[in-house]
């Protein structure tokens, strides 16, 4: 079967794919690496002209004037020059709802010539979107990347590409794809959630994960607890950042030399995998009920990760003991949840040896890829 994969920000469609060809599939995987990320895709989109150092300048100057980002214009155009190979796939998947990153009508219009000349349509809900947006502006769930912005409405700037979901322009791209897909597949369930009564919804498949390029590392017990913390400007409020510099300050004066702490900001995937290897913890998210993929790759190398792990997923997983800590906006908690840890350094240790199982049994990509075959009706 010919199956053709738009769009890629977190691993996921790369490791979806691995798990495809083991079973014997033909696998394109189109998309821009996702910026400074820069993950492997077959048919690059990524703009080069208008992110050169020579239209640098000019580019800003039309960017501010006009709104306008001349490099998405280019995506779209990078795109368009690969339609002749994008045509006669079984099934096409998108990312999310906007895979290719350009100006929305140009985005609609390229959407629509890959549907016309391919198979079955189908939508990962795997980062926001219009269903999603909308769910989360209801203030239903418990957690939200939205609840900086609701408490401080002064953030509105830093949400405005979250609530764009919302615009017109795509408002057309998401009834389109709607009216289109076979149906929409959740990748965790912070996704689930906004399309539990849909009747397109598909369910659950977790995230694919390489744990063969992700190797288990067992750290001494007995030296510093190393805790390592991701910063991505972009995403420093949605993903509650703030409240963990605020803990490890704390912790920081509290155990002093039995710590050490790494924060590393805005740098490329290699440079930030690299950093986070001797860490025994993870700081990743306090919004969310499930993992995304930064701390599954940890999870799955034996790191203990502060990110979701809510009622919801322990449940949907028939969890006993914890493979993570959920984390929370709450700086006492976060201190508290990291003391136990550094005063009782074995519980590290077994709940890194649990997060690897974990991965190893329910994020297999030879596993995922066979339920995509089977949602996909194939």
């Amino acid at each position: 079967m010919r199956i053709l994969l738009l769009g890629e920000y977190s691993r996921l469609h790369n490791s979806l794919k691995e798990g495809l060809k083991a079973l014997g599939h033909e696998v394109i995987l189109v998309g821009n690496g996702d910026g400074f990320k820069n993950y492997p895709v077959d048919y690059s989109i990524k703009a080069k002209w208008c992110t050169s150092k020579l239209l640098a300048v000019p580019r800003q100057i039309i960017q501010r004037v006009f709104k306008l980002d001349i490099a998405s214009w280019e995506q779209g155009i990078r795109f368009y020059l690969w339609l002749p190979k994008l045509r006669g796939f079984d099934v096409v998947q998108l990312i999310n709802e906007s895979p290719i990153q350009t100006n929305k009508r140009l985005e609609l219009y390229l959407l629509k010539k890959v549907v016309k000349q391919n198979g079955k349509l189908f939508l990962l809900s795997s980062g926001v979107d219009y269903l999603n947006v909308q769910f989360l502006l209801e203030k239903k769930p418990q957690k939200s990347l939205l609840q900086p912005y609701f408490e401080n409405p002064d953030l509105k700037k830093e949400y405005q590409y979250v609530l764009d979901y919302l615009s017109e322009g795509n408002l057309k791209i998401h009834d389109f794809i709607y009216q289109n897909c076979v149906g929409i597949i959740a990748s965790d369930m912070d996704y689930v959630l906004p399309l539990k009564e849909n009747p397109k919804f598909l369910g659950l498949i977790p995230n694919p994960v390489l744990c063969a390029d992700l190797p288990f590392i067992e750290l001494p017990e007995n030296n510093r607890i190393v805790i390592f913390m991701g910063i991505n400007q972009w995403n420093y409020h949605q993903k509650g950042i703030g409240y963990f510099e605020k803990a490890l300050a704390t912790i920081e004066e509290k155990y002093n030399n039995r710590v050490e702490v790494i924060r590393a900001k805005n740098i490329p995937y290699q440079d930030y995998i690299t950093l986070y290897n001797k860490a025994h913890i993870l700081l990743d998210q306090v919004y969310a009920y499930d993992q995304g993929y930064n701390a599954l790759e940890a999870m799955a190398k034996g790191k203990v990760v502060f990110t979701g792990a809510e009622k919801e997923f322990t449940e949907y997983y028939n969890l006993t003991e914890p493979v993570a800590i959920n984390a929370k906006p709450n700086v006492d908690y976060l201190v508290t949840q990291l003391s136990f840890l550094i005063d009782n350094p074995q519980e590290i240790t077994a709940i890194g040896k649990r997060a690897r199982t974990f991965i190893e049994q329910e994020h297999d990509p030879i596993k995922v890829a066979q339920l995509y075959l089977t949602r996909w009706g194939f």
